[in-house]
């Protein structure tokens, strides 16, 4: 074999953009499109209605839309820049970034309605429980319709294979091993739960709205919205915290461990170092420094961790 061709064979992309990205990247441009049309129907409404209630909940959609049109953008970046080498390990990780973002919009969004909730509570004032509760039902079917396009390929697991080894002289081996791993697109995640969160409040909204006007509760709307500021304040610190450990590169305890298992259950090997983390979703990188054993038995040996996607095997 020629040099260009031992170079050829040895080259490889470092592309985790996750399996179903290009539909994640469909799905949510059609969310972005149906929160920003009913956003604007709801503004008009509030204007034409002289209903500060629905204006409020336009704005409060504005910023759902806003953090949809971030995930987007972030679908369409990853998948340009796939094949760059600005990024060593690929654009994998920017659906993760574009997560961490939404979560904090969502957090902030969260303690908007809850000081606004806190705000009417105290000074309770006159709501057009008709006309919002007209347009809170359409929102609702609006945010169901959503939920629906970007749930179905919310948290799924798909298997592909990758039978490509790379060898880097005599003490590093790359090896892109065969996997079966749920791929968890928090990309995806953060536009889901943007769209819940507003399904939610929709909810409380309606039940807030139809309370003040059959059994005049005027504290319900308030009280709801305090409730609902809750839930998704919960949500958003925990989207941040998964996100944020993929951005700094968090160890995935449980594929270290099946490694060290693996690798050195034997004897006869003794792990140095070992760094495992995430590069995409349902992609995971690992580096491993060992002692007392061969590049190609470490390689075998670690193959069954089959999330493992980018693999470096160092010989001490």
């Amino acid at each position: 074999m020629s040099l260009d061709s031992e170079i050829d064979a040895l080259t490889h992309d470092h592309v985790f953009l996750g399996k179903r990205h290009d539909e994640n990247a469909r799905r949510t441009l059609w969310v972005v499109a149906l929160t920003a049309a009913m956003m604007v129907g709801e503004i008009a409404a509030g204007l034409a209605f002289n209903s500060m209630a629905l204006l409020a909940d336009g704005f409060h959609m504005a910023t759902h839309a806003g953090a949809l049109g971030i995930a987007a953008i972030a679908y369409a970046y990853a998948k340009r820049h796939a094949h760059g080498r600005r990024y060593s390990f690929g654009t994998g990780k920017v659906g993760d970034l574009a997560g961490f973002a939404s979560a904090l919009v969502l957090g902030i969004v969260a303690l908007g309605i809850a000081f606004e909730s806190v705000t009417r509570l105290l000074d309770p004032r006159p709501v057009a429980f008709t006309e919002a509760t007209i347009i809170a039902v359409i929102g609702l079917g609006v945010n169901i319709v959503s939920a629906l396009l970007l749930g179905h390929g919310h948290d799924h697991g798909h298997g592909h294979d990758r039978g490509h080894d790379h060898h880097h002289g005599d003490a590093h081996a790359h090896d892109h091993a065969p996997h079966h791993h749920g791929e968890r697109d928090n990309n995806l995640r953060s536009a889901y739960l943007h769209v819940v969160a507003d399904a939610l409040t929709s909810v409380l909204a309606i039940a807030a709205l139809l309370g003040g006007r059959y059994l005049g509760w005027v504290w319900l709307d308030p009280l709801m919205g305090i409730v609902g500021s809750i839930v998704i304040a919960v949500w958003a610190v925990s989207l941040m915290r998964d996100t944020g450990a993929v951005l700094l590169d968090a160890t995935d305890a449980a594929l270290d461990a099946e490694i060290r298992a693996l690798v050195e259950g034997p004897g006869d090997a003794t792990i140095t170092d070992l760094h495992v983390w995430r590069v995409g979703p349902g992609a995971h990188s690992a580096i491993i420094s060992v002692v007392g054993a061969t590049r190609e038995t470490i390689c075998q040996r670690v193959a069954p961790v089959r999330a493992i996607e980018h693999l470096t095997v160092e010989i001490r």
